[in-house]
């Protein structure tokens, strides 16, 4: 049957999520070709689980990137719910690490919502627990979202939720019951919060889950101008490509940079899991002036479906600057687009590039979106890999085994991100000025739906994550 890559829906991010697509990331703005074999959007046929497994089969036989690494002997009928039976087709392709949970269903005006304004809803905040501890911190708070203006911020400590104690909830149930008790993400949803604010104090208010748009760029941090002792240098913290409105927001950065005469940048991506490829596409051309026409990443689908190649070249943008050094600051939940950014300045910048932190999810494969309507099912299918102008595209243990440089780092997060003292943060100003630093460990990122994490912690996500926490690990 006729099946369609919807035009906005192209994902390339690393999985990360604690469950299951990890998509934490990036969604390409528009697939190779929009017509021929793509055809329409599906609104044909029921809404059983049959039928939506069917669905899922006739799409992997046709596209999935790794046709002999998909498990056709699985018994549909042995499974209650649609992403059990993906997990089972892939998990093939899953034992090899090529592909770590990043096919997944999703809900498409859920996901469409997300990608058009960063609508979503929650708190408002990133966890990260400590199990040894059983202790839960808050790494990033979003500025426009209920959690922040009571008093929650990046360093404090979740303390207690209702009448139990966050270090209760996790010795009895692991994370899995901090997340359960804080509750869906619906609008309206309201929580007795125990926390440590700014200054140390333990602060109780009850918070109400709201909608709000995520904002890629944060206002209080997410452009500096520092100095690594030897001259300025650009710091963006991008939180995500997904949301469409990061592109006149990096723009304005790049301006500033161009203005200032700046060509040495730091790039904290270390929770960004990725989105949208054309704001990946874009950021590349903001760092690449002198570069336009020479190729900036390359788009590769199996062989039956080789004719939706496509190669992206740098483009020419007013606001562009020529970086000469670039220190990317990842870690476990930096995925898709992020990575893909990285891997397309290897070729032009080798020992002057340096990821920053600890090694990254390894995910050098892209998902499409597939839309049966009727039932609002997105199919986010592997299909795709990326590489860069030297045809090199195979990270799937992590950016740290390509890059040439790398220092290792911790994410100090009793530190505000933004500021020259916070660890990873300094790390990359030492290797801006050319100071020494201490190799990050290779090894190959968990093939687990929790295999995040930040330093000794690990990001917190729910078992079947909403699309906004496929995209921000984390997020709640």
């Amino acid at each position: 049957m006729p099946i369609a890559r919807t035009a906005l829906t192209v994902t390339l991010a690393i999985a990360l999520a604690a469950c299951g697509g990890g998509d934490g990331g990036g969604t390409a703005a528009a697939p190779p070709s929009s017509g021929g074999s793509s055809g329409g959007t599906t609104t044909q046929g029921g809404c059983s689980l049959a039928e939506r497994q069917q669905f899922v089969l006739d799409v992997m036989d046709e596209w999935y990137l790794f046709p002999n690494l998909l498990d056709r002997n699985v018994d549909p009928a042995s499974f209650t719910d649609l992403q059990s039976y993906i997990d089972a087709l892939v998990a093939p392709a899953r034992a090899q690490s090529r592909d770590k949970f990043f096919s997944f269903i999703t809900s498409i005006e859920e996901e469409n919502r997300l990608i058009n304004s960063g609508s979503n809803a929650g708190f408002g905040i990133r966890l990260a627990y400590d199990t040894n501890a059983n202790r839960v911190f808050i790494l990033e708070a979003f500025e426009n979202a209920p959690a922040f203006p009571a008093g929650m911020d990046r360093g404090s400590e979740l303390l207690q939720i209702g009448s139990q104690t966050v270090s209760s909830l996790m010795a009895s149930g692991g994370p899995g019951a901090v997340v359960d008790a804080l509750g869906p993400t619906d609008p309206g949803v309201a929580r007795q919060l125990s926390f440590t604010d700014a200054s140390g104090a333990t602060v109780t208010a009850t918070i109400t889950k709201a909608e709000f748009a995520l904002d890629p760029i944060s206002d209080r941090y997410g452009v500096e101008i520092l100095n690594d002792g030897t001259e300025d240098v650009g710091y963006i913290n991008l939180r995500t490509f997904i949301v469409e409105n990061a592109g006149p927001q990096l723009r304005d950065a790049f301006q500033q940079f161009q203005t200032q005469g700046i060509d040495k940048v730091i790039l904290d991506l270390r929770y960004n899991g990725g989105g949208l490829v054309s704001v990946a596409e874009l950021l590349g051309d903001l760092m690449g002036a002198g570069r336009q026409g020479q190729v900036f990443s390359n788009t590769i689908l199996r062989e039956s479906k080789s004719s939706e190649n496509e190669t992206r070249l740098f483009a020419q943008q007013p606001e562009a600057i020529g970086v000469t050094k670039l220190a990317i600051i990842g870690r476990r939940g930096t995925a898709s687009a992020s990575e893909l950014v990285t891997n397309s300045f290897i070729p032009f910048l080798g020992a002057d590039l340096a990821l920053i932190g600890e090694n990254t999810s390894g995910k050098p494969v892209g998902q499409f979106g597939f839309d049966r309507t009727a039932c609002d099912d997105r199919l986010r299918a592997v299909t795709f890999q990326t590489t860069n102008a030297d045809d090199e595209g195979e990270y799937f243990t992590g950016l740290a085994s390509v890059v040439d440089t790398t220092c290792r780092a911790e994410d100090d997060f009793d530190t505000p991100l933004g500021d020259a003292g916070e660890a990873s943060i300094s790390v990359a100003l030492d290797f801006m000025a050319g100071r020494t630093c201490t190799p990050i460990i290779t090894e190959q990122p968990q093939g687990s739906q929790t295999a995040q994490s930040v330093g000794g912690m690990r990001m917190m996500e729910p078992e079947r994550p909403t699309a906004a926490q496929r995209e921000m690990p984390g997020l709640f």
